[in-house]
């Protein structure tokens, strides 16, 4: 029996229905003992296209019978594995050089799996958020990019979008490595398609492309539940997260209790709107009936608000409809809920999809029943967006929740805790469904673009990229490549110096970046847009991803990413802040000096703008700053920055002690 790679992906029940459908169109029943169509050997990443990495023992796994022995065969190299109980074997090739085509085969027994067109090369894993996640067909010149893809040397392998509160095995999704084509690559992550374009210039290999992103994700759904357990910083969320896995009722209502506690170390004592013996008072408001995004209600206050509103109804049921199994079908929510019933905690999401909790039995009671949503939204539209909401009950009937009140609540100190189920802002959920199923794979580096979503908590993120960057190490090899692209301009330009969470996360990525030799940094602080989030100009962004990859991957001795501060001392009445890295000399574009720079004392609010003077691989500053100890360059969310180098790169924004 020969088993081909193009007919299938995973084992899923779905080829039974297949066969029942077509039984059904034909008119006829299925032929007695009709065979289903055998599950592969080996493990989805394995398929006609596929990429291998080059020069390092190549692993190969999949699943047998229990105990079979599986023989893989690779260009002449061959190696055997034996199934153990639960069907689970991998096996070890020797490494090969760049190559190919190749044929990959697997045998147990009578059958055989025959994977083609196997190239061996550099294999990239592109992650992040919404940004790395961004489609080729959304750039700059987008349609002569498109139609101009064309390169049998670059595969293109996009993992379907899974949360998951426990490691997969396997994809949530039929998956397949593609050759490089207009119609493949339309849909493909923009900067690592450009990346690898960009450094197959250099590195004269095949180049194998695996798209893992979501966008509006936190660095803590990409980390393992292992690694996130070690920092310390989320032990309960953890262990509530090991109990959703079994029995996420229960597990949403302990969750219920943990961001209550949150929210009692922020409120005033006694302001517990979930409680059913809560009364509204003042600052509360009738909603409309229709709900939707708080700024189009008409509230000024709510025009251009992000952050959290407290939303509350009541709801009448009979003896009948509360004995019954119900679901609460709230509609979308912008962007993160935390609902109760009755004082409850029975659902939290992320994101705008609509929200359908189940309830526990004995949640809902005869009378009047409290239905309490707190919402955070931090982009754009926030609310809920309806439609309006409904307890649903199992004998089909339904029961409108209207009459909804509202109440705004002033910026927090903090941000709430996020319920660690959460795709794209959980503990380890993206991990689990979408990088725990390649984890054996080879790889020569990870292109990492994400951090927008954790602006807010810059100090932690620190810790957190470490323990981002040693996780995946520890699942793809010691001494992984990191390259890391520094987040983009956006927002309004300043007009004087002041804070900025964005500037304070960009000072984190570039102090990780430099602490490790095997860790790049690709700054974009001139090719974002202060109107827009998602800068189109991918096509830089790959070349300077590529630039690093070529300093930090393959050993090349040229600047990773533009001119870095190295030192900053007082001469005289002025800071000569020192750079390397200056590819051509320091240039400052558009005037005599560069701009983009502070003096700062040791107090909060002394930074005042400098004026700069370029003297070889040093600028001179200047400003009415009594007795400077910092230096700060480009630090706003949207910065006007002109220093470069001879080659065109920028000097990234930094804050450094003057010695």
């Amino acid at each position: 029996m020969s088993r081909s790679s193009s007919a299938f992906s995973h084992p899923h029940p779905w080829r039974r229905a297949a066969w029942a459908l077509l039984a059904l169109w034909l008119g006829v029943a299925a032929p007695a003992g009709a065979a289903e169509p055998a599950a592969p050997l080996l493990h989805a990443m394995f398929q006609d296209h596929a990429v291998l990495q080059r020069d390092r023992p190549i692993r190969v796994w999949g699943r047998a019978a229990p105990g079979e022995e599986v023989r893989v065969a690779l260009a002449g190299r061959r190696a055997r594995a034996r199934a153990a109980a639960d069907g689970r074997w991998e096996a070890t090739l020797p490494a090969l050089p760049a190559g190919g085509p190749h044929t990959l085969t697997a045998s147990a027994g009578d059958a055989t799996q025959t994977v083609a067109d196997v190239l061996v090369g550099d294999v990239w894993l592109c992650s992040g958020q919404s940004n790395m996640e961004l489609q080729v067909w959304r750039t700059l010149d987008a349609r002569a990019e498109i139609a101009g893809a064309a390169n049998e040397r670059i595969r293109l392998f996009a993992v379907p979008q899974e949360g998951s509160a426990t490691p997969r095995e396997d994809f949530a999704a039929p998956v397949r490595w593609r050759t490089t084509t207009p119609d493949s690559v339309r849909d493909f992550s923009a900067a690592c398609y450009y990346f690898a374009r960009e450094l197959q210039k250099t590195v004269d290999v095949p180049m194998g492309l695996i798209a893992a992103a979501w966008g509006g994700s936190r660095i803590q759904a990409w980390t393992s539940g292992e690694a996130l357990r070690a920092t310390g910083l989320y032990d309960a969320e953890l262990d509530v997260l090991a109990r959703y896995a079994g029995d996420p009722v229960d597990a949403v209502g302990r969750w219920g209790e943990v961001w209550a506690d949150w929210w009692r170390a922020q409120a005033p004592a006694g302001d517990e709107p979930w409680d059913p013996g809560y009364r509204p008072g003042p600052g509360w408001r009738a909603a409309p009936r229709a709900l939707g995004a708080w700024e189009r209600w008409g509230v000024p206050e709510l025009a251009d608000f992000n952050g959290m509103l407290w939303y509350r109804a009541t709801v009448a049921l009979s003896a009948q409809q509360a004995g019954q199994k119900a679901v609460l079908a709230l509609g979308g929510a912008d962007e993160i809920d935390m609902t109760w019933v009755n004082g409850r905690g029975v659902g939290s999401a992320y994101g705008g999809a609509p929200r359908e909790y189940p309830l526990p039995d004995g949640v809902l009671k005869p009378g009047e029943n409290v239905v309490a949503v707190n919402v955070l939204d931090t982009y754009r539209d926030g609310g809920l967006s309806g439609p309006v909401p409904a307890l649903r009950f199992a004998d089909g009937s339904r029961v409108p929740i209207e009459r909804w009140q509202y109440r705004i609540v002033p910026k927090q100190t903090a941000s709430p805790p996020r319920a660690p189920w959460q795709t794209a802002a959980g503990l380890s959920t993206l991990y689990n469904g979408m990088i725990a199923p390649l984890s054996r794979y080879g790889l020569r580096g990870v292109a990492w673009y994400q951090g927008e979503s954790n602006t807010f908590e810059a100090g932690r993120y620190r810790d957190l990229l470490r323990a981002f960057r040693d996780d995946w190490r520890s699942r793809f090899g010691d001494g992984l490549p990191l390259l890391i692209v520094q987040l983009a301009n956006y927002g309004a330009a300043p007009t004087r110096p002041g804070e900025s969470e964005w500037a304070q996360l960009r000072e984190v990525q570039r102090q990780v970046a430099g602490e490790d030799p095997r860790t790049g940094l690709a700054v974009a602080i001139d090719i974002g847009e202060r109107y827009d989030i998602h800068p189109s100009n991918k096509q830089e962004v790959g070349r300077r991803l590529a630039r690093a990859a070529r300093r930090v991957a393959y050993g090349e001795r040229l600047p990773a990413s533009g001119p870095v501060p190295l030192s900053a001392r007082r001469e005289g009445e002025a800071v000569a802040v020192r750079f390397g890295d200056v590819d051509g000399g320091l240039v400052a574009y558009g005037a005599d000096g560069p701009v983009g720079f502070a003096l700062c004392g040791a107090r909060a609010g002394s930074c005042r703008y400098a004026q700069a003077e370029i003297r070889g691989d040093t600028v001179l500053l200047r400003a009415p700053v009594a007795d400077p100890t910092r230096v700060r360059y480009g630090w706003a969310d949207s910065p006007v920055v002109t220093l470069f180098d001879g080659a065109g790169l920028p000097a990234g924004p930094f804050e450094i002690p003057v010695q």
